[in-house]
């Protein structure tokens, strides 16, 4: 294995190892305004949800390798700190690409992205309406973590208002994972879209304790042709079923096919004598 000490890299190596290596990132479509008025859209994938109660998010308008300055987003939430963050999904990735571009300060990039304005309902920034899902935020709290190209600056925001699309809706009235159709940044100019083909579910561990890798039988835990993902599912079980257990391989790949039905029962079943 490989072993790297960050401090032996330069900024655009270790931006371009970090931005592959944590990956994907969901995109903060961040809406907001200065002290003038002037209006800003721009897409920023350091970011994520850190609270369900109260409900806070995070983003960071990191200084620029290249040069060491600061965006736009950021002076204008210093300026004015209310932000809304819009939720990105295929249907308007290209056009979050473009409103990336570093225009002037004056620039709308609403404008220049063709995307559409509207006005929100308790803070001044404006609601993207192509969105899927708009946030409004308070700014709490701006963390500065240092001087240098790289360093981030922590936009802490609290969401007051949620407004989303109805069409996104499931039956239930819940979002529909699916129907959403989310991108998400990856390093260099890559990025994922989290559509039907390539979405997964996995259930969660028991609501009582799974058995764990460790009572896992011999035979099993060191088989040839289970991966780490089969034996997580059969070690997710709360008791180990009684009985001697085969080690043999055919039986092992019969259990395998089983378990990427997700019929854990009946691999169990497979690999007992």
């Amino acid at each position: 294995m490989k072993t790297i000490s960050p401090k032996d890299l330069n900024n655009r190596q270790l931006q371009t190892l970090l931005q592959t290596a944590i990956a994907p990132r969901p995109i903060a479509l961040a809406s907001t305004i200065d002290a003038e008025g002037n209006v800003n859209l721009s897409p920023f994938s350091f970011f994520n949800l850190f609270s369900s109660n109260p409900p806070v998010v995070i983003f960071s308008p990191s200084r620029r390798v290249r040069d060491n300055t600061t965006k736009h987003t950021l002076e204008n939430v210093l300026e004015v700190p209310e932000v809304v963050i819009g939720i990105v999904n295929h249907q308007i990735v290209q056009q979050i690409s473009l409103a990336s571009t570093e225009y002037e300060k004056s620039v709308n990039e609403f404008v220049k992205s063709g995307l559409t304005m509207k006005d929100a309902e308790l803070i001044r920034p404006k609601l993207i309406e192509e969105c899927p899902i708009n946030f409004e935020c308070k700014v709490l709290e701006l963390k500065h973590l240092g001087t240098e190209g790289g360093a981030g600056n922590l936009v802490i925001c609290e969401i007051i208002k949620i407004h989303l699309h109805e069409k996104y809706l499931n039956d239930e009235g819940n979002l529909d994972q699916i129907k959403l159709d989310l991108v998400a940044r990856l390093g260099g100019n890559w990025y994922a879209r989290n559509n039907e083909s390539n979405l997964f579910e996995v259930p969660k561990p028991l609501v009582t304790k799974g058995i764990g890798f460790d009572l896992l039988p011999n035979e099993i835990k060191y088989s040839k042709i289970f991966t780490g993902n089969d034996l997580g599912m059969l070690a997710n079980i709360e008791k180990l079923p009684g009985g001697n257990f085969t080690d043999n391989e055919i039986l092992h790949q019969e259990a395998q096919q089983l378990l990427q039905q997700n019929n854990i029962e009946k691999a169990w079943e497979t690999l007992i004598l």
